[in-house]
């Protein structure tokens, strides 16, 4: 889900990263919230999860306390994702503290907390081998913004000390970008296991799921609301001859390229699918707002230059966009907290002009 990350990072200076260790910025109040731009006027007490590296997908437990996230530095020998879980501090100074949960093998992507917060899910490829898997050589595609679909990647279920209990998908192709239903019956997740890249809906307990996507182009990212009544995701879709032609292209070789998104919303058994945003360039992580009828996502579509990546709010029928954050690299990957209190999200502010995104926190005010 990150890989948009490196659309803004092509442009921007190296990762560097700090210990596991890290105490949260003191913004306290909104007089010295200095994390927070003046325009930022729905974020409040914005703190600092971590500091240094490249920190994404931030998502909160069933129960808001904890956060479950992917981390690389270089520095600290992590040459590619891993997944690291910590508590969310309470109070002001406290540290947040991370372990890594994932095996510290191959690449992973995409943590999600189980209902019952005693477990994880994540895609892996460790299986395929304990190296990090190839970056595509982007000068072969003209520098174009290429996204690897490596068949290594499977969904796993693991407790939180890092033991693996369950594989969730075996299938060969790439399978992840996995989230669960409220409920934490569902799983929902991307795979281009039929010949396209899909999303499917598995039961947790059975096994048993259901294609729900089956358009051409690239579908990913997705949420359940709220509610559990609607599914939202990103979505590529090739139009002209030579966009098709392209994607095919690319697909043959377990690769994509993903820069033009727009954000969909469907019913939760995938009926009624229509797009929401068209704006062009990459609309991308949205998520229900806690109310289940507005839409926060990110999206560069304001600059022709490809970023800053900010945060926006929309009505499901694609009125009323507002523009949220305001950081002049990137903001992304926004979650409210179970009790819509809280958002957390990840950005490139406050990184002393490194290439560094951290994770952050923030009150909500409507």
């Amino acid at each position: 889900m990150k890989k948009l990350v490196f659309l803004l990072l092509v442009s921007s200076p190296v990762f560097f990263s700090c210990s596991n260790s890290s105490r949260i910025s003191d913004s306290g109040n909104a007089a010295a919230d200095t994390l927070r731009y003046p325009e930022e006027t729905h974020l409040k007490n914005i703190r600092q999860l971590t500091f240094g590296g490249d920190n994404a997908e931030a998502y909160w437990s069933y129960d808001g306390k904890y956060l479950v996230f992917q981390r690389t530095s270089l520095k600290d020998g992590i040459p590619c994702d891993q997944i690291y879980m910590g508590k969310v501090p309470v109070k002001r100074g406290e540290a947040f503290n991370y372990k890594l949960i994932s095996t510290g093998t191959g690449r992973t992507t995409c943590p999600f907390f189980t209902k019952d917060g005693k477990h994880i899910i994540y895609a892996s490829t460790h299986l395929g081998g304990k190296e990090c898997p190839p970056t595509p050589d982007r000068a072969k595609y003209g520098n174009k913004y290429i996204w690897p679909l490596y068949d290594s990647y499977d969904i796993f279920m693991a407790d939180l000390d890092g033991k693996i209990v369950k594989q969730l998908t075996t299938s060969k192709g790439y399978d992840a970008e996995a989230t669960l239903s409220p409920d934490g019956k569902k799983m929902l997740y991307t795979s281009d296991k039929d010949g396209d890249i899909d999303l499917y809906i598995m039961d947790l307990e059975s096994g048993s799921e259901k294609r729900v996507t089956n358009m051409m182009g690239y579908d990913g990212g997705a949420w359940f609301s709220p509610d559990g009544t609607k599914l939202i995701w990103r979505a590529s879709r090739p139009k002209t001859e030579s966009e098709i032609t392209e994607y095919k292209s690319l697909l043959a070789e377990n690769l994509v390229a993903p820069t033009n998104m727009e954000v969909w919303v469907a019913n939760a058994d995938g009926s009624n699918a229509h797009q929401v945003t068209t704006y062009g360039q990459a609309n991308w992580a949205p998520a229900f707002m806690p109310d289940s009828k507005r839409i926060i996502f990110a999206s560069n579509h304001e600059y022709k230059r490809g970023f800053p990546f900010n945060l926006y709010t929309i009505n499901e029928d694609g009125t009323n966009l507002q523009k949220i954050s305001r950081d002049k690299g990137f903001d992304a990957f926004p979650m409210f907290s179970p009790d819509g209190k809280r958002i957390v999200f990840c950005s490139n502010r406050n990184n002393g002009g490194t290439r560094d995104t951290n994770v952050f926190i923030a009150d909500w005010e409507e």
